[in-house]
């Protein structure tokens, strides 16, 4: 099996290859038959993928130990679960996935566009395609999966095959990693069409909004994924890592970030040049942005520049990640550069208090993010340059930055939709700003009658609730209006209006979810922990709440030994809860794990850590931490998800009601 995989890959890369030359020869020559000879290549390049992908995952299942990438990330006891999932833990095997991924996404298009964009789709297919060649050439000359083991023998290297595997990191022995990096991949892969199709525009000259049109969708797709992937690497750090919270400003956890960061400001941005023509060149580099810090975030989960629990070993991708980075930078800034004077806008910013002028502000506080995530980043390698020491930029230099521009990021959600195109009058500030105001100022009031001082959380409160009020009317005002003008009842209305706009209604539940994410956020200022050394009968106390150790568990299975702690969680003299944290050690791979456990309300989770035992092996030590308003970064989430989904939704066909849209809604929040 492992020679088949062998020869299927050593098959991509000339049908990788033929399919780039074919669509380059395509738009030179505009001949059909050379595109149809790409479009079939990208079908090609497909299905030999999806059979090495199949082959890994037999070897994979059946615990073939002479291949390295199955002994090296398997092992007999391993649940099947994770032998299937195996797929994706280590840098080969995930490599394949991402190239099986863009092959998937170029066949994709290829279908979705046989019957249009005949000028641009030969350089589309040809841009996919030197991706994909990128990717093959690593998947079989660097990083093979296939490669099997060898031991020296005298002189000689020989295949040998070991009894066992080394296992799979404990750390990603947890549910959520058959979704996790798939997830994540997906949106990293999905940038390369919005990409194609601008370099595309590039090429040929097609620069109006036809590309933007078709590439919307797959936009929002690659934003969307993006964002679950983050959120779902969160989830799994809070549950898995052992630290209390689920967001550090890792270096790999910066690098989803970024392409994320550029995603959302182009979905903001393109809504202008659709409209007024504007910020063309913008929004090109944007599209070009999000790929290239794509293609970033892999190099730097596999370069070894940057130390993380996230990344892989140092695999030796690190040179070949940075000329394809370097040469891809360089062509597009050319191009950009060559079609600069294409790029001018039809129309100029007339007003600084208008919805041109709020999605300006918008992309302007997204661009500061980027840069300051990107250089705290890669201080430490730039420090290790200049000074021969790498210098660790923390989460309190990240925290002291994008905390007030998350902030200003959150309020120009809730002032964007209020403003007018062009020009907003003073009238329509004071009818549009004056009750979420003044209901804010009322919320921060009751805030610090309760004892809350801190600056940025009520800050971060009082935004929100704004936003949330203006959420909240836009939708009240509008099916009002269409009820009286449809004679539909309010529910009704409600559904009609919104699937009559998927496109902005979506907007705005994406909106109120990123909302609730904030405040999920801000209650990490109001964090405590305490830690304790217990045996059995043993009580401590956090806060309101006192913890009683009952006993301590030793069990053992084939995979792995553990010591459990059974915790009775007690508040008001009443047991709520008993928590079970847990300290493995696994016998493959040799090494230790935590197991949280979590007592969850919608209020705070209670969080323990089991941190290991005491010297005379009677007594455990454990770390309990209580986090107020978490659980609303995970509901923010399924929000955000659901929005996203709403707004990818086509719009109703049917006759609109006349007047059915309020004068001061948004004609569009988010793409």
């Amino acid at each position: 099996m492992a020679d088949l995989g062998n020869i299927l890959l050593f098959f991509l890369f000339p049908i990788s290859v033929f399919t780039a030359l074919s669509a380059l020869a395509a738009g030179m020559t505009k001949r059909r038959g050379l595109l149809e000879a790409a479009r079939r290549g990208a079908y090609a390049a497909f299905g030999v993928t999806t059979l090495a992908i199949l082959a890994l995952e037999y070897l994979l299942i059946t615990s073939d130990f002479s291949i390295e990438y199955v002994a090296s990330n398997t092992n007999l006891a391993l649940p099947m679960f994770y032998k299937i999932v195996a797929l994706w833990a280590g840098h080969n095997g995930s490599l394949l996935l991402w190239t099986w991924i863009i092959t998937i996404f170029i066949a994709i298009v290829a279908f979705q566009n046989r019957h249009k964009n005949s000028d641009m789709m030969p350089y589309v297919l040809f841009t996919m395609a030197i991706t994909m060649i990128f990717f093959s050439v690593l998947s079989i000359f660097i990083s093979n999966p296939f490669d099997t083991l060898y031991q020296e023998f005298g002189n000689k290297l020989q295949e040998f095959t070991v009894p066992d595997g080394h296992g799979l990191n404990p750390l990603l022995q947890h549910p959520a990693m058959i979704i996790h990096p798939p997830i994540l991949f997906i949106g990293y892969v999905g940038a390369v069409v919005p990409f194609a199709f601008a370099i595309a525009a590039l090429i040929t000259g097609k620069l109006g909004t036809g590309w933007i049109r078709t590439t919307r969708r797959w936009a929002l797709t690659t934003w969307g994924f993006l964002g679950v992937g983050i959120v779902l690497g969160g989830k799994w750090a809070y549950v898995e890592l052992g630290w209390g919270g689920y967001w550090s400003w890792d270096p790999v956890e910066n690098a989803s970030l970024l392409p994320w960061l550029t995603a959302t400001a182009y979905l903001h941005s393109v809504m202008i040049q659709e409209r007024k023509g504007m910020l063309k060149i913008w929004n090109m580099t944007l599209v070009i942005s999000t790929y290239l810090l794509s293609i970033f975030g892999t190099f730097l989960t596999r370069s070894g520049i940057v130390s993380s629990v996230h990344a892989f070993s140092n695999s030796g991708l690190g040179p070949a990640f940075a000329v394809f980075l370097t040469l891809s930078t360089i062509l597009s800034v050319a191009l950009l550069l060559y079609r600069r004077k294409d790029l001018q806008p039809d129309e100029e910013l007339q007003s600084l208090v208008s919805r041109e002028s709020g999605f300006l502000f918008n992309n302007l506080l997204f661009l500061l993010a980027t840069i300051a995530v990107l250089w705290g980043t890669l201080f430490p390698v730039i420090s290790e340059i200049f000074t021969g020491d790498q210098i660790t930029v923390g989460p309190p230099w990240f925290n002291n930055i994008m905390i007030p521009i998350g902030l200003a990021l959150l309020l120009l959600t809730g002032v964007g939709p209020l403003l007018a195109w062009r020009y907003t009058s003073v009238e329509t500030l004071k009818r549009s700003f004056g009750w979420p105001i003044l209901g804010s100022i009322v919320l921060v009031a009751i805030l610090i009658g309760a004892g809350i001082y801190d600056g940025w959380a009520l800050g971060s409160f009082a935004i929100s609730f704004f936003v949330i009020w203006t959420i909240i009317v836009e939708f009240i005002n509008g099916s009002r209006v269409r009820s009286k003008n449809s004679g539909e009842g309010f529910l009704k209305a409600l559904y009609m209006l919104s699937r009559k706009n998927t496109r902005r209604y979506g907007g705005y539940i994406i909106h109120a979810g990123i909302v609730i994410m904030f405040v999920g956020f801000t209650g990490n200022a109001f964090n405590s922990e305490t830690r304790a050394e217990v045996g059995e009968g043993d009580i401590f106390e956090l806060g309101p709440y006192t913890f009683k150790a009952q006993r301590i568990i030793h069990t053992e299975t084939e995979n792995y030994a553990a010591e459990t702690l059974d915790l009775e969680i007690i508040k008001n003299s009443k047991t709520i809860a008993i928590i079970h944290p847990e300290k493995r050690y696994y016998f493959a791979s040799e090494q230790p794990s935590t197991e949280v456990d979590i007592y969850s309300t919608l209020r705070s989770d209670i969080y323990a850590v089991l941190s290991g035992m005491s010297n005379d092996g009677e007594r455990v030590i454990v770390q309990v931490y209580r986090n107020p308003f978490v659980n609303m970064v995970w509901i923010g989430s399924i929000i955000l998800i659901f929005g996203t989904l709403f707004a990818m939704l086509p719009n109703l066909r049917g006759q609109k009601s006349k007047n059915s849209i309020p004068v001061n809604s948004t004609k569009g929040a988010i793409a």
